[in-house]
């Protein structure tokens, strides 16, 4: 992290996991979305996967950004809204996703329990500080 001082000042959930699980949970994450995508495309594109694979690299985008949001500018409200704006991408991407590929769609439920887990640890953040 690339500044721990200020992380590790802020006032945290008592839910909150110790600083090792985080690196263990999102690369195990990652290799999820990552077998998502593969699922989804690996039996061709056709018109109706477009706009699902458009919903996907949204999510991704918003997934990116939170990190510099709130690690890089401290801007733990924006990084709040982010992420909610993520839960609701993640959701419809599994929605749609559903609807091709059922494994693919499956591989995001980890995903999407974490990042409400996550927008509950940013919450308490913004809360208590």
């Amino acid at each position: 992290m690339k500044d721990s001082f200020w992380y590790y000042s802020l006032n945290k959930s008592p839910l909150t996991p110790p600083a090792w699980a985080f690196p263990i949970a999102w690369t195990i994450l990652y290799v999820m979305i990552a077998l998502s995508f593969f699922f989804y495309v690996k039996d061709g594109f056709d018109k109706g996967k477009i706009f699902p694979l458009v919903i996907f690299f949204l999510q991704l985008i918003l997934n990116f950004s939170w990190s510099p949001v709130y690690f890089g500018m401290h801007k733990i409200e924006l990084a709040f809204f982010i992420i909610l704006f993520l839960i609701i991408f993640v959701l419809i991407n599994i929605i749609l996703f559903y609807k091709k590929s059922k494994i693919a769609a499956l591989l995001l439920v980890p995903y999407f329990i974490w990042i409400i887990f996550a927008a509950y640890l940013n919450f308490e953040i913004v809360i208590l500080n």
